[in-house]
């Protein structure tokens, strides 16, 4: 079962601040849905997730999972952050099993199978810091969906990799995702990364937080980055990007060429 996300006119002021964060965001995902949210740092990307995965309640309204006020997290919604955050004294099975292991579960053969699934069988007795940083987060990610979840929140999980990592993993993500039926919600500041992901692109606005505009991506997964298709709808993305928040040199929203040069650097 994937989620319903209906969010309920939040806004939101941190104690430490005199304006708000976020203010009147309203907006409904739908079961199986895989949503980016993308914009300018500081504009409440991440304040917004983290109330999407209650680990912070808005100042007005509320965020809905399913029909049900989100008051506090639940292994029904996971998170990935930047970071894998895995314990070193546990193995790599270990790790994945955590979220079994808390509620009191052993299930060996589901373990098994999700490392499997993120292609990490043969390191099911390794230690997590001998891996590698496209792996680690390959852990978190099965570690996410041991519980089996009805959401994935994604907070940048790939922005550490190198480019060939980074764009492997966002095509497996998607695929597991699919095939899960899952929800997704990304944040990222990646053009492409919000390209090959997401079947909708929520674009923020910053001073306050708000949702400006949106942009469907129409390509079955995975998504070919080196066709006309994706080109143009990339190409549509960060023109509608540009046109709503506008094109600001110091801001670090990445567009496709800086992605090409990486990659031509990694070779």
């Amino acid at each position: 079962m994937s989620a319903k996300i209906s969010v309920d006119y939040i806004s939101h002021t941190y104690k430490s601040q005199q304006s708000s964060t976020l203010e009147d965001i309203a907006l409904t995902i739908y079961p199986g849905e895989k949503i980016a949210l993308i914009g300018r740092s500081g504009c409440g990307k991440s304040t917004l997730l983290h109330m999407l995965a209650g680990l912070l309640m808005p100042s007005e309204g509320c965020v809905r999972i399913n029909n049900k006020q989100v008051m506090r997290p639940s292994a029904k919604w996971n998170m990935m952050f930047q970071k894998p955050s895995l314990y070193p004294w546990m193995d790599v099975q270990e790790n994945v099993a955590l979220g079994l292991t808390l509620a009191g579960i052993e299930d060996h053969e589901k373990v098994n199978g999700l490392l499997e699934l993120v292609g990490l069988d043969e390191k099911a007795d390794a230690n997590v810091q001998s891996l590698s940083g496209g792996q680690q987060q390959r852990v978190a990610l099965a570690r996410s969906l041991a519980t089996t979840p009805e959401l994935l929140l994604l907070d940048e999980p790939f922005s550490a990799l190198d480019a060939f990592t980074r764009s492997s993993l966002q095509d497996e993500v998607s695929l597991i995702v699919s095939k899960q039926d899952l929800t997704m919600v990304i944040v990222t500041h990646d053009i492409e990364e919000a390209a090959a992901m997401a079947d909708r692109v929520l674009i923020m606005s910053a001073n306050p937080g708000r949702i400006v505009g949106e942009v469907k991506i129409d390509l079955p997964f995975p998504r070919d980055r080196s066709s006309e298709k994706f080109s143009r709808q990339r190409e549509s993305l960060m023109k509608t990007f540009e046109q709503l928040v506008g094109n600001s040199a110091s801001a670090p929203v990445e567009e496709a060429t800086s992605n090409e040069k990486s990659k031509k650097e990694a070779a």
